[in-house]
């Protein structure tokens, strides 16, 4: 018997209707089936709850029987069992200023690992969690915990601009041989001496002639940092870094020199980045003398998009010299010390991983080095340098690839090390330093950044190696910065980025 045909149209609509339902199935099985990373925040959610509330009952709920709380209390290591810990809560009203967050989570087969904050309007608590998966259940199974206290002192500073030195061809550096005179090399001139009193530059003799100049607006070819020798007074070292030419290609040179008679003597190259190639991007070029006397170098990739990436991408291959930081002697030789990096690595390196970083400097206190680092589409950085660590580029950013479609090689086996301040917005951080002097008191140990975007000045308050607040100086003053730096007595300086540029003193008005 033959049977009615379906209407084309009818037959669309029971289609649909057959879609929208199992669509709306697959909805609800993965709402009843959550992932172990959602069940895992859940259960830190719980704790968070209970502790702005001071509810025993939710903070014991998120953790097994046999977790263990461990911190430092006045200077003594506590190791707490759950029922010591829960015995110390009192029921609450939740803090109207409680800000609580998952910083990072780590989930693999059953176990897991988590950064939270709990912020309140005196204290930042850091908290690291081990969980685990127990008879389908997580639990926080380990909690280790420190407190930072804030500061609770006003700031009645009120920082100015004066402006000192004019006509300087876009300023990269500045090294103080005194607390009147210093070296600034001119990124796209050479480098000079001025006086910050007389308010006077004269040009030293004997740069080296090899020096690659910028071509247009954005090249980043030039002069980058100078440092002068710890034992300066002594040998008179002074150490240039700048993007050295060899036909038309080009590689980050960094050179040791005599400073005699405003002119440089017995130039030694202790540093070549090779190879010279014709990109004109993120030469890097920083230096800084670390505590064990040894010279830092960041050198950058020299890379503009990530499309241009190899296989093996640039900054993570030991055996490239682009894209790292390195740690070598005074004289260009290599400490014994150095970490390993194998056989066929470059000699020297200190850390890989490096797409742009300009600014570094030396903790006043620890003695630790902290960088800068710039992303691409965002992911401007702030670190501190530790021996043998792999800071993530490309495979790793805390922004965007400039490439959408770029897709990072998997690079089985690497551990990297996270940023400890990134921004949400594109800063172009370069050249940084902690302030220790005493016309601004509340900043004592600060770090400043200066940033090429936008023409900002980042003050970030830091303990430890943890930052607990950010400002921005000089909002409605703007202009593209390169340097802040601090002279011998502690008077602080910008540096602009401007083809007049200038020297410009940061003053207390107040005082």
């Amino acid at each position: 018997m033959d049977t009615c045909p379906i209407p084309k149209t009818m037959a669309m609509k029971r289609l649909l209707f057959l879609m929208l339902n199992l669509s709306v199935f697959a909805l609800s099985v993965t709402a009843q089936n959550p992932s172990d990373r959602q069940l895992a925040e859940a259960v830190i959610q719980t704790y968070f709850d209970g502790w702005g509330t001071g509810d025993s009952t939710k903070v014991g709920r998120a953790m097994h029987r046999s977790c263990h709380l461990k911190n430092f209390r006045d200077g003594k290591f506590i190791d707490l069992n759950r029922t010591q810990y829960l015995s110390g809560f009192r029921l609450r009203q939740r803090p109207a200023g409680l800000v609580t967050r998952i910083v990072s989570m780590d989930i693999t087969s059953g176990v897991g690992a988590a950064k939270t904050e709990i912020v309140t309007d005196r204290d930042t608590f850091t908290d690291y969690f081990n969980l685990m998966k127990i008879d389908q259940q997580w639990f926080i199974v380990d909690k280790i915990a420190t407190r930072i206290p804030h500061l609770t002192a006003p700031d009645l500073s009120e920082p100015t601009k004066e402006t000192l030195i004019t006509d300087l061809n876009r300023p990269w550096s500045i090294a103080f041989l005194s607390e009147e005179e210093a070296l600034v090399t001119e990124k796209e001139g050479t480098l000079v001496k001025i006086n910050l009193t007389l308010k006077t530059k004269l040009t030293i003799k004997g740069f080296p002639a090899d020096t690659a100049k910028a071509g247009y607006r954005g090249d980043n070819t030039g002069i980058f940092d100078v440092v002068v020798d710890p034992q300066f007074n002594q040998n008179k070292f002074i150490y240039v870094a700048y993007a050295a030419k060899k036909g038309k290609e080009k590689a980050t040179k960094v050179i040791r020199a005599v400073l005699e008679n405003d002119a440089l003597r017995n130039i030694q190259t202790i540093f070549v980045a090779s190879p010279y190639s014709e990109e004109r991007y993120h030469y890097g070029g920083g230096m800084v003398f670390g505590n064990d006397g040894k010279l830092y170098l960041t050198m950058g990739e020299r890379l503009f998009n990530e499309k241009d990436e190899p296989a093996l991408p640039i900054a993570q291959n030991v055996e490239d010299k682009r894209g790292k930081i390195y740690r070598i002697n005074s004289d260009g030789t290599i400490p014994n010390d150095n970490p390993d990096f194998g056989p066929k690595a470059i000699p020297g390196l200190y850390a890989i991983g490096i797409r742009a970083a300009q600014g570094i400097t030396k903790h006043p206190v620890t003695h630790a080095i902290w960088f800068s680092e710039h992303g691409t589409m965002q992911g401007d950085e702030i670190n501190i340098l530790k021996g043998g660590a792999n800071y993530g580029w490309p495979v790793k950013t805390t922004g965007k690839y400039r490439f959408a479609e770029y897709a990072p090689p998997v690079l089985n086996g690497n551990t990297y090390t996270d940023p400890i301040w990134y921004w949400l917005q594109t800063v172009a951080p370069t050249g940084l330093t902690f302030y220790t002097g005493d016309e601004f008191p509340s900043w004592k140990n600060n770090l400043l950044v200066a940033g090429l975007s936008g023409g900002s000045l980042w003050r970030l308050v830091v303990r430890g190696e943890t930052v607990l607040r950010v400002e921005e100086l000089f909002t409605n003053d703007r202009v593209r910065l390169r340097k802040v730096a601090q002279s011998p007595q502690g008077k602080l300086y910008l540096l602009t980025d401007e083809a007049n540029g200038k020297v410009i003193r940061i003053k207390n008005s107040t005082r």
